[in-house]
């Protein structure tokens, strides 16, 4: 394939006779991925057990988080886009170096946390479908996500993650065989039901905080550092500010689409387990492979198999996402030659951390803890970690010295400042109830 060949294909500067399916495709990257990626299994477990747990009462939350989700991934992106640089890079070279140490170290701590639940998931569900051991499939898909992200050509691993965006899919057919109380479920959805209990609102932080987690914003910030490989002719906007137009148009089209697809897929778990766990009275899950199961009496197999196999999918889309975001964070920081670009010989120490990330979070696979307090605390771990990352990426976007003329303003500011201050209120409220 020759670069011109490969520059028809970007959708920022498209070959107008191409049709408009093969640039809508093109489109959606960064942000749809990162979208689909959200929906983890350990989001997934997080999200059962806030329907399970409290029905419909939580499902205003997918509402009122979009644009919040929406307007801190765009920022993100734009940070990316503008700069050249990813978040971590960003802090090296503008901020105190303990505060980009602090910021690595706790997302290095969540992500891995979120590792081992995931591939943990991964190998309950797929053992409730073909009874395999479970220690024999954490390894099988640890070592394939390993795999998938050393030894794959970036273009073509892009194109597998697009294509496992697809599995998310499963749950809305669930939702269609499921008995819901629509008029019930759209009135909790408009008209929010506060409790001021300490296990309600840790379940909010914990909902937000899966739902706006800090990997999301290292992993789309960099990806769109990482397309400029992909795409050659697209240079950082510092640097060619002719291309910002056109730039800025796809990142809003691909990210408020993959926040929206994320959010829906959400919605759909809480309430496909409302109207069926929670109901039959069943309040308390463990894992989400524990919320497939009990499906199957309630709901019946089709059911079970659908959210069964979404687990398996949205696990093999998460996994690769938490290390490598885990990855870019850290070899930013160290100034590493870096990226899923380059070969796994000129890259040892970015490549070896996404290894030894899959790896650690393969062995905490075997250690005795509930899958549940891990998953769950690492979701409310992601929500406080967030508040200060959100309000550092807002300070750096609205920055004339780093982001130029592309510096974030008007709307978009207030809205990823508003983001901001309802994970900072969300976070207190829990501290506090909880003393």
């Amino acid at each position: 394939m020759t670069i011109d060949s490969r520059l028809d294909d970007d959708p920022e500067m498209p070959d107008l006779t191409t049709s408009r399916f093969h640039r809508m495709r093109g489109t959606l990257g960064p942000g749809l991925i990162t979208g689909a990626s959200d929906d983890d299994p350990s989001g997934i477990a997080t999200y059962s057990q806030a329907g399970a747990q409290y029905g419909y009462a939580l499902t205003w939350t997918m509402l009122f988080t979009f644009p919040l989700m929406a307007a801190a991934q765009i920022v993100s992106a734009r940070i990316g886009r503008t700069t050249g640089h990813g978040i971590s890079g960003i802090l090296q070279r503008h901020y105190p170096n303990w505060i980009l140490a602090w910021i690595v170290l706790l997302l290095l701590f969540a992500n891995t946390i979120n590792l081992a639940a995931d591939l943990g998931a991964m190998a309950d569900a797929t053992g409730l479908l073909i009874g395999a051991p479970r220690w024999l499939l954490v390894l099988v898909y640890g070592a394939f996500c390993i795999t998938l992200q050393i030894f794959m050509q970036y273009k073509r691993y892009v194109a597998v993650l697009k294509w496992l965006t697809l599995s998310l899919f499963a749950y809305f057919a669930t939702v269609l065989v499921v008995q819901v109380d629509w008029g019930l479920f759209l009135t909790r959805l408009v008209v929010p039901e506060i409790r001021w209990e300490t296990g309600y609102l840790t379940t909010i932080v914990a909902v937000f905080g899966t739902t706006i987690s800090p990997y999301l914003f290292f992993w789309q910030a960099a990806e769109e550092v990482e397309d400029f490989q992909l795409h050659p002719r697209r240079i950082d906007l510092i640097t060619a500010p002719d291309q910002g137009r056109s730039a800025l148009h796809r990142i809003g089209v691909d990210t408020i689409a993959g926040m929206a697809f994320s959010n829906l897929v959400s919605l759909a778990i809480i309430v496909t387990t409302a109207a069926t766990l929670h109901a039959s009275g069943i309040t308390n899950i463990e894992t989400s492979a524990q919320a497939a199961e009990a499906l199957r009496p309630i709901a019946g197999s089709f059911a079970f198999a659908l959210f069964t196999l979404g687990i398996v999918g949205t696990g093999l889309l998460a996994v690769p996402v938490l290390a490598g975001s885990a990855a870019y964070a850290l070899g930013e920081a160290r100034a590493w030659p870096m990226g899923l670009s380059l070969k796994p010989g000129d890259a040892q120490a970015f490549y070896g951390t996404i290894a030894a990330a899959t790896l650690v979070g393969m062995g905490l696979c075997f250690v005795p803890v509930s899958p549940i307090k891990a998953l769950f605390w690492a979701a409310v771990v992601n929500g406080v970690v967030a508040v200060p990352l959100m309000g550092l990426m807002m300070h750096m976007a609205a920055r004339p010295d780093i982001m130029g003329r592309f510096a974030v303003r008007g709307p978009l500011l207030v809205l990823g400042s508003v983001a901001t201050a309802v994970m900072a209120a969300a976070t207190t409220a829990m501290v506090w109830t909880a003393f």
